[in-house]
């Protein structure tokens, strides 16, 4: 699958700031997200604008056409042309053999924290995700090992302090992919592109993302067949029965030796027992 006129850019920049307050007040440069707004059509034709960070576009596009657009067959993706433009980019998708709006008539003006945007009916808000029937099964020491390294997985995110991740890590706890993004939705997209565009298993690793589990978030990841997620913070409770409905292993307060589990546990082995969340 080509890729055409890509033209990367810095996840982010080192701005002039002043420092106030303490021994160290004064001016100083301090590093900033970068955050654009990203038109995504298909075939020429809008389909969404996302404000995201300008990185790893090719992925986001494939993430997003999978999650987003129910593109199940990479081959139905002809080519990806990103271009740049004083107002933000331009990311179109060509396909092969169909028509994208067929598929889709809403345009999606998207906010980097923002899952409802466009939505015009119920069934476009919630989307059952097929049954996860399988899936590995994962000890709790592996995902110490992936929190472990997580932290220096993500360079830009510890430059400027606002960037989410999403981490592909395999069933022992391996780093093997991680995306950031302004955006968590967006973060999870570019990992899932990424992961399909390689042609990775999702029977073989489990994903951790450091927001909240959201409804969104647990919708794209058991849309790319995924079955344990791992989330940093706390899940929602729509996120948890849509989790349970679907078939996904939810994972929530992901922090070094503890953790909930908030739906289909027998794929988390040596669990323990928590009264109440971790702090």
């Amino acid at each position: 699958m080509p890729v055409e006129a890509d033209c990367p850019e810095a996840l982010a920049a080192r701005l002039e700031v002043v420092r106030a307050g303490g021994s160290h007040s004064g001016r100083a440069r301090d590093w900033v997200s970068a955050e654009v707004p990203v038109e995504i059509s298909f075939d020429g034709q809008a389909f969404a604008v996302m404000m995201a960070s300008p990185a790893d576009l090719e992925d986001f596009a494939c993430g997003f056409a999978r999650t987003e657009a129910g593109i199940e067959d990479l081959a139905a993706i002809q080519a990806i042309t990103v271009q740049h433009r004083l107002e933000g980019i331009q990311l179109d998708i060509r396909l092969v053999g169909q028509t994208a709006m067929a598929f889709a008539e809403r345009l999606l003006p998207g906010r980097s924290g923002c899952g409802l945007c466009g939505s015009r009916t119920l069934e476009d808000v919630v989307r059952q995700p097929a049954m996860i029937e399988s899936g590995p099964v994962m000890t709790h020491a592996a995902l110490d090992r992936a929190l472990a390294v997580l932290h220096d997985a993500q360079p830009a995110g510890q430059l400027t302090g606002s960037l989410h991740a999403a981490a592909w890590f395999s069933i022992q706890g391996e780093l093997r992919l991680v995306r950031e993004d302004i955006g968590r939705h967006n973060a999870l997209d570019k990992l899932l592109g990424s992961l399909w565009r390689q042609g990775l298993s999702m029977d073989e690793g489990f994903l951790v993302v450091t927001s909240r589990a959201s409804y969104e978030m647990v919708t794209k990841a058991a849309t790319a067949g995924i079955a344990i997620m791992a989330a940093i913070s706390a899940p929602t409770a729509l996120a948890v029965r849509l989790a349970d409905s679907c078939g996904l292993t939810l994972i929530g307060f992901a922090r070094p030796g503890r953790c909930l589990i908030y739906s289909h546990e027998h794929r988390f082995l040596d669990t323990p027992e928590f009264d109440s969340p971790p702090a």
